[in-house]
């Protein structure tokens, strides 16, 4: 069947500038590029190209152009070009469309229209230069009283306090399973975290033996599929986390395909080399409230009270109602995910369809909890297209205690979001399980390039922060006084708590 799909990109070389070194035939894994021996010239197949930008980066010459397609279908208002595109392709191939990484459709980020608030005369801003400015934060339930005993010369606390994760920056790196990404990927985020002190979730794919050391710093996902989870798995992390959704893709499980199953990826996730490892849509064992909270309290028992149990689910519709079953449950912390929210391979479909924005639901859940007076029994988490410090602030400000980062850690690494992932050929070396291109990325200078990431934006907070007159992150917490919309209608306002710019 002859193809009916126009090129997303057209691929230039100037020929004048081209030595014909041949670098971009072995950087680009998609196969846009072939040595042409008879010519001595690079011939381009434009059909392949996903932009991924490796060609240009390292180009010598600098001779590579890649820019969106001049050829356009009719415009109509009904019909765009992907509503095309998609048609056309399921034509040809009968099948699911995947892609990879977050929703990237507009009108759904919500950030962008919230302004922080500034101090001025009567409450003047913080220096963070020169003055204490703490961003440490603790995760988990928190008592409703202080028990305070007294040796006559000090007064110590005696109440029953639940395990606390204690976070340097309120930024953990979210959940990235070994197969979705690969080794380098996961121990370059792993180093980060321990010095940054921080946690990085290893997601539904099992703990590789390499990432024991890092230990004190991992968050270990119990999910639907339970890929690699056994009594020892449960306790070498910090703390657990039952994942029940995802953001880029609630209500369904995941699928990680067979070519993608190496064998190290079979020992650790306890399957069969090269089979589908796939992720039920639920837990055969969660159908209610009740059977979560049996969940939660095995979990517990079995690694002896000693951390945090954390309930991951997806931004819904009922969110607020969901988290207030989960603390009743007994999750020390909630994680809700956002329809931005990233992934190795979804339906499109599902990504762009399904779920509501994180704001909306970190607002709605705080609120829920606040009214319900259980907001001190859990730490909510907020994730899913935070893409940079003052999306973290922002988050803060809404209700959240604390943010995952996903996406923003692999561009820090290299990662240029072509949303092929799926196809196990990224070019950074970052999605892929093939031992060849995995090698691209150094997981030394990678963590260090996270790193510095997270130094950047630990810093950014501090000063917008002492601009607001605040000087620890927990004084943020809720704080929606601090925000104020624009463009925004008044429904909108009221679910995000928060007024009207100027007012």
């Amino acid at each position: 069947m002859k193809s009916h799909l126009l090129p997303d990109y057209k691929v230039t070389i100037d020929r004048e500038t081209c030595t014909v070194c041949r670098g971009c035939v072995i950087q680009c894994t998609f196969n846009v590029y072939s040595f042409n021996k008879e010519k001595n010239r690079i011939d381009i197949d434009a059909n392949k190209c996903v932009d991924c930008q490796r060609c240009i980066t390292f180009c010598p010459e600098n001779s590579i152009t890649v820019a969106p397609t001049p050829i356009q279908y009719k415009q109509n208002a009904s019909w765009d070009r992907e509503n095309i595109r998609n048609i056309v392709k399921q034509a040809e191939a009968g099948g699911i469309l995947l892609t990879g990484m977050g929703c990237d459709k507009p009108d759904f980020t919500f950030f962008d229209r919230l302004l922080l608030n500034a101090s001025q005369v009567t409450n003047p801003s913080i220096d963070p230069i020169r003055e204490p400015m703490e961003l440490r934060t603790y995760l988990g339930s928190k008592p409703s009283l202080v028990n305070l005993t007294s040796t006559g010369e000090s007064w110590t606390d005696i109440s029953l306090a639940s395990p606390q994760l204690q976070v340097e920056t309120p930024i953990i790196f979210s959940a990235m399973s070994f197969g979705s990404v690969n080794l380098n990927v996961q121990e370059a985020l792993a180093r980060t975290a321990v010095s940054s002190g921080t946690y990085f979730n290893v997601g539904e794919g099992g703990l590789n033996p390499r990432l024991n050391k890092y230990a004190d710093h991992l968050v270990l996902q119990v999910a639907s599929g339970r890929f690699g989870v056994h009594k020892k798995y449960l306790d070498a992390g910090a703390a657990i986390e039952i994942k029940i959704g995802q953001g880029a893709k609630p209500g369904i499980g995941g699928h990680l395909p067979g070519e993608k199953v190496t064998e190290e990826v079979s020992a650790t996730r306890m399957i069969p080399k090269g089979t589908d490892a796939i992720s039920p849509a639920p837990h055969h064992d969660i159908y209610s409230i009740e059977d979560l909270s049996q969940l939660i309290s095995v979990i517990k028992e079995a690694t002896d009270y000693s951390k945090p149990v954390i309930v991951k689910i997806a931004a819904v519709h009922n969110s607020a109602a969901i988290a207030s079953g989960i603390v009743r449950a007994g999750a020390d912390i909630i994680a809700i995910d956002g329809m931005r929210g990233s992934t190795g391979a979804a339906p499109q479909v599902i990504r762009d369809n399904v779920g509501i924005p994180i704001e909306m639901a970190i607002a709605s859940v705080d609120s829920r909890l606040n009214q319900e007076g259980i907001r001190n029994r859990v730490s909510l988490i907020a994730g899913g297209g935070i893409r940079s410090s003052s999306d973290v602030v922002k988050a803060i400000a809404l209700g959240a205690d604390a943010c995952y980062i996903a996406t923003a850690a692999l561009i820090a690494m290299g990662c240029t979001v072509c949303q092929k992932c799926y196809t196990g050929k990224c070019p950074w070396g970052i999605t892929t399980m093939d031992p060849v291109i995995s090698r691209r990325l150094n997981p030394d200078i990678a963590a260090k390039r996270v790193e510095n990431l997270i130094r950047a934006w630990s810093l950014e907070i501090k000063e917008m922060l002492g601009g607001m007159g605040i000087n620890s992150v927990e004084s943020l917490r809720g704080n929606r006084h601090q925000l104020r919309g624009v463009g925004l209608t008044e429904r909108e306002l009221e679910i995000l708590g928060i007024r009207m710019v100027g007012s």
